[in-house]
């Protein structure tokens, strides 16, 4: 799958768009090979007809961003509102007296801001 292609792989169904606000924002970081990578928060509101009743959505969910995404959405304001692209992922955190746990992180591959 080339970097900028999206479509799910054979046998895979994990490719997700959300649009969303930039809530929270860490600074740009970089691993130990020097590829840039960024923690955020993203915040969604939304109404969505479930069951024949509308339901408010609204959600904040850990996301983060590797390469060149990562440098591009470290530039914009929080409060930003764009279509993100993606994949759910997990990250593994240590949790005291519970040992580690995978913790739902959403990989933004790219984005377009809203107008």
């Amino acid at each position: 799958m080339k970097e900028d292609d999206h479509t799910p792989t054979a046998g895979s169904a994990n490719s997700w768009c959300l649009t969303a606000q930039l809530a929270e924002m860490a600074s740009l970081r970089f691993s130990p090979a020097g590829i840039p990578a960024l923690d955020c928060v993203l915040q969604h509101q939304s109404e969505v007809l479930e069951a024949g009743a509308i339901r408010k959505v609204q959600v904040q969910l850990k996301a983060v961003a590797v390469g060149p995404v990562a440098e591009q959405l470290s530039r914009q304001a929080l409060g930003m509102q764009a279509q993100f692209k993606g994949f759910l992922g997990g990250v593994n955190r240590s949790r005291p007296g519970t040992g580690r746990s995978r913790i739902v992180t959403f990989h933004i591959q790219s984005f377009v801001i809203s107008p």
